[in-house]
């Protein structure tokens, strides 16, 4: 072992277990693939006369369908992706391998969006909310070309901006959910620095651009 080794291994700071366990708790529980649905189970907790024309069978479907088509096939689609040998790891740590799972995030929040919009029994919230994340997530495809833009810092952002959009929607006071929101935004944000290789750029970077699509989706979707 070199001098320039030891001299690393002094120099670089040993991240205790105790933040490094419920960093990766928060980063797998508010993966970016379960924001979407994470959104929709509130839609449904909070303003339940929204769903009052479906009967309780097929409000699990629409909650399952959200779950199918926003987490499980773009995960399906990661998984295809490493088993072929495009991707090194499910994690996706380059830029260069988030290329193609972005793609295909972005055609699903399309599609989602696309059914929000033209079928008569969704929530109207739900417009904004996925032409928000449908931009962003275009717009992360091209700064991935520069930056890794932190996925999480983007989702969150994305829910954080949607809630208190949700709040203005609907004209209802929602100051308890979205406290907690912009707490869980922040546990995630840090929770990324500490078992990632994100810089403190590129999380804020994503957090701005998730907010910001949102504002986008809201005024031009609505």
């Amino acid at each position: 072992m070199t001098s320039e080794n030891i001299q690393e291994q002094l120099t670089t700071p040993v991240k205790s277990l105790w933040l490094v366990f419920p960093a990766k708790v928060f980063s797998y529980l508010f993966h970016p693939l379960f924001i979407p649905t994470y959104f929709f189970l509130y839609l449904v907790y909070r303003f339940p006369f929204l769903f009052t024309d479906i009967s309780v069978y097929q409000l699990k479907l629409k909650v399952f369908s959200v779950f199918w088509m926003t987490a499980f096939f773009p995960a399906f689609a990661v998984f295809l992706l490493y088993k072929l040998k495009f991707a090194s790891s499910i994690y996706l740590r380059t830029a260069k391998e988030r290329i193609a799972p972005y793609i295909i995030t972005m055609f699903f929040y399309w599609w989602m969006y696309y059914l929000s919009k033209n079928m008569t029994n969704q929530p109207e919230a739900l417009q904004y909310f996925y032409f928000g994340i449908f931009i962003s997530t275009s717009i992360g495809l091209v700064i991935n070309n520069f930056i890794k833009i932190s996925l999480h810092g983007i989702a969150m952002g994305s829910l954080l901006a949607a809630m208190i959009l949700l709040s203005f929607f609907y004209q209802t006071p929602m100051g308890m959910a979205i406290s907690i929101t912009a707490l869980l935004t922040g546990m995630v944000a840090t929770s990324r620095l500490i078992v990632s290789d994100h810089t403190t750029q590129e999380v804020y970077a994503g957090l701005l651009l998730g907010i910001g699509c949102q504002l986008i989706g809201y005024f031009f979707a609505m």
